[in-house]
């Protein structure tokens, strides 16, 4: 790396400043932690953001290493920074399909409404080839765009349509889960419903959002999981465990109350 980038590494290094160890952060599309607090990562983003696709392959390598694991309500305060031609240009380069999903969500943050009809014509070219590899990231950045009343057509489309895949679940869960981080252009409380309605829709697939329904204390799923165990719907034991896990910290019930009536009738 060239010298001349000795003092955007230094700014870099000094926006971890505490030594506080913040909460794990859900989801990333790549890294899953983070060591720093949010008001660093807001220092940090910022820094980041000045590299992005460097001329310098190393210095680019670390701006977007940092952008993919940023917490997306902090990556969402470079909306005034971000250039939507730019990003574009980023999404559709071969060179940088790695790299697509976190341009992709940026694109959703800056874009407008040509951006969002442009993202849902890839959206559907890749249901239609069946094609979950970017899905997760255009369907977070298409929710950024359209706003909440987008949930409606994403229930439909993947939570009730049983031709869906299991990977083209997995992402529309994923795209719901970073607004429902962030909480901002989709309210949590939104996104809290949506899982209730995967929840009776998926019945088997109902641990898939126990543990960060969990983590956002909506409890208001605690009836929903009730019902599923003593229905014995779920039958992967990573899946029990979770929802039971939600049950037994939920303040409305407990795992035990849950299975008592239940586990008597069995034996």
């Amino acid at each position: 790396m060239s010298v001349d980038f000795a003092g955007w590494l230094r700014q870099l290094a000094q926006t971890k400043q505490s030594a506080e160890t913040p909460k794990r952060i859900w989801p990333q599309l790549t890294l899953t932690s983070s060591y720093l607090t949010d008001a660093e990562w807001r220092d940090r983003i910022v820094v980041v953001a000045q590299q992005l696709e460097s001329p310098e392959a190393l210095v680019a390598a670390i701006a977007y290493g940092e952008l993919s694991r940023a917490p997306y309500a902090v990556t969402r305060l470079l909306k005034p920074q971000l250039d939507a031609a730019k990003l574009l240009t980023w999404t559709t380069d071969p060179k940088l399909a790695s790299r697509r999903p976190a341009y992709t969500l940026l694109l959703g943050i800056t874009g407008g409404a040509g951006t969002a009809i442009a993202l849902e014509q890839q959206i559907d070219i890749a249901m239609k080839a069946r094609d979950a590899t970017n899905l997760s990231a255009l369907l977070a950045a298409d929710l950024e765009l359209r706003g909440a009343n987008r949930v409606d057509w994403l229930e439909t489309t993947f939570f009730a349509d049983s031709q869906r895949t299991l990977p083209e679940i997995q992402a529309a869960l994923l795209a719901l889960s970073v607004q429902g981080g962030a909480d901002g252009i989709v309210p949590r409380r939104r996104v809290i419903e949506a899982y209730r309605y995967f929840i009776k829709a998926r019945k088997p697939m109902a641990g898939f959002v126990a543990m960060e329904l969990a983590d956002w204390e909506a409890w208001d799923a605690t009836a929903d999981y009730v019902a599923i165990i003593r229905s014995k719907a779920v039958r992967d034991p990573a899946e029990q465990f979770a929802i039971l896990s939600y049950l037994k910290r939920s303040p409305l019930t407990t795992a035990q109350a849950a299975l008592g009536p239940s586990a008597d009738q069995q034996q």
